[in-house]
C-alpha cells in the first residue's frame, strides 16, 4: 500500500498534521532526524517511522520506498525543500510542504518542466497561507470582470511557533517584492496601507510572501501587492531559538485569523471578500493533512500546482471552521 509521509512530523506544525493524518485513516509513514522523538510519537499514532537525515541521496531514496505521497513540515524550508523537492521528481513521489517562504515557489517554478515529466506534482503550500490566501483570491476574482489589480492581507494574531519567526525573520529583512505587470519588483521598505478585516481599516505593512507567484500563478492577475497585520505579542524579539515550540492549544483557541483580499477592476471597480479562520497553526495542520489525503486518493496534476488550482476555489472552506463573506 502506498502511504504518505511527513517529513518533520516531530515538530510543531508537523506533530499536529500527523495526528490530523492518523485521525482520518491516511495511510502514514513519519519521518525525520530525532529517532527518540519519532518512537514516542510513531508509537502514540501506531504508524511506521523513518530515521534519515537529508544528507545522502541514496539513504533518502532507499527511505522514500513505498511513499507515493510526502509532506515536508521541516523547516526553515530554505534547507530542506530542494532537497525533497529532488527527491521526489527522482523517485516518483508527490512533494507538499507548508512553506511561506518565497524561495520554495521560486524552485518550484525551475523544477516545474522536470516535475512534468517525471509525472510528479510540486505543492508548496499545501496548508497555511498559501492555500488560505489562494482561495480567497480565487473567490474574490471571480466576482469581478477584467480584474486589473489585487491586494492581499492576512491578519495574524497570537504567538509564532520558533520554526515560524525563523523562517519569517527571512522574510522580513529581504527584498520588499510585489508583482507589477507581471513581473517581481521591488518596493519601498516599510509602505503601510489601511485594509478592512471586517471591523474597520487597521494598518498593515507590505511584505514578501509566496502568494505573489501562487495567486499570479492561479489568476493571471498582472498587479498583485501583499501584506500583514499584526497583533497581540506581534514578532518576537530577542533569541529566536529560545521560544517555545508554538503556542497552546487555548492560545491557538483565544486567536482566530483573517484574511481580505480587494480585487480592482479595469473600469476601476473595487470588491472586497474577508476570510475567518480558526488559527493559522490549526488551519495549516489540518489543511495540510486533507490536502496529503487527497492526493494519496488521486488528486493530482504533474508539476507545479497550487492549492487552489488543485482542489478549487471552495477547499478553503471545507477546512475547520472557515468562512468568507463578501462586501
Amino acid at each position: 500500500m502506498k502511504k504518505l509521509m511527513i517529513y518533520g512530523a516531530t515538530g510543531y506544525t508537523g506533530r499536529m498534521a500527523a495526528e490530523r493524518a492518523s485521525a482520518a485513516g491516511t495511510p502514514l509513514i513519519l519521518a525525520g532526524r530525532n529517532e527518540a522523538a519519532l518512537v514516542s510519537l510513531a508509537t502514540s499514532l501506531d504508524v511506521e517511522y523513518r530515521v534519515f537525515p537529508l544528507k545522502d541521496i541514496a539513504v533518502i531514496d532507499r527511505s522514500l520506498r513505498g511513499v507515493a505521497v510526502l509532506l515536508n513540515c521541516a523547516g526553515p524550508f530554505v534547507r530542506t525543500a530542494d532537497v525533497l523537492m529532488r527527491a521526489g521528481i527522482r523517485n516518483g513521489v508527490h512533494y507538499l510542504d507548508v512553506a511561506a517562504e518565497l524561495d520554495g515557489y521560486r524552485l518550484a517554478e525551475v523544477l516545474d518542466v522536470k516535475a512534468r515529466a517525471a509525472g510528479v506534482m510540486l505543492l508548496p503550500g499545501s496548508g497555511g497561507s498559501v492555500a488560505m490566501l489562494g482561495c480567497l483570491a480565487g473567490h474574490t476574482v471571480a466576482r469581478t470582470s477584467n480584474p486589473l489589480s489585487l491586494s492581499v492581507a492576512m491578519h495574524v494574531a497570537g504567538g509564532l511557533s520558533r520554526g515560524s519567526a525563523v523562517s519569517a525573520m527571512g522574510s522580513v529583512t529581504a527584498e520588499t517584492l510585489a508583482r507589477a505587470d507581471g513581473t517581481l519588483v521591488a518596493q519601498t521598505a516599510g509602505t503601510i496601507r489601511k485594509l478592512d478585516f471586517g471591523k474597520g481599516p487597521v494598518d498593515c505593512f507590505q511584505v514578501t510572501l509566496p502568494d505573489l507567484i501562487t495567486i499570479w500563478r492561479s489568476t493571471n492577475i498582472p498587479n498583485i501587492a501583499a501584506f500583514v497585520h499584526l497583533s497581540g505579542i506581534g514578532f518576537p524579539q530577542g533569541d529566536l531559538l529560545a521560544l517555545p515550540d508554538g503556542p497552546s492549544e487555548q492560545e491557538r483557541l483565544a486567536n482566530r485569523y483573517q484574511a481580505v483580499v480587494e480585487v480592482t477592476s479595469s473600469d476601476g471597480n473595487v470588491v472586497r471578500s474577508v476570510l475567518d479562520t480558526v488559527n493559522g497553526y490549526t488551519f495549516t495542520a489540518s489543511a495540510a493533512a486533507e490536502a496529503g489525503r487527497r492526493v494519496l486518493a488521486g488528486e493530482n496534476r504533474p508539476g507545479f500546482q497550487t492549492p487552489a488550482m488543485l482542489f478549487g476555489n471552495g477547499f478553503a472552506g471545507t477546512i475547520a471552521d472557515t468562512t468568507i463573506v463578501d462586501f
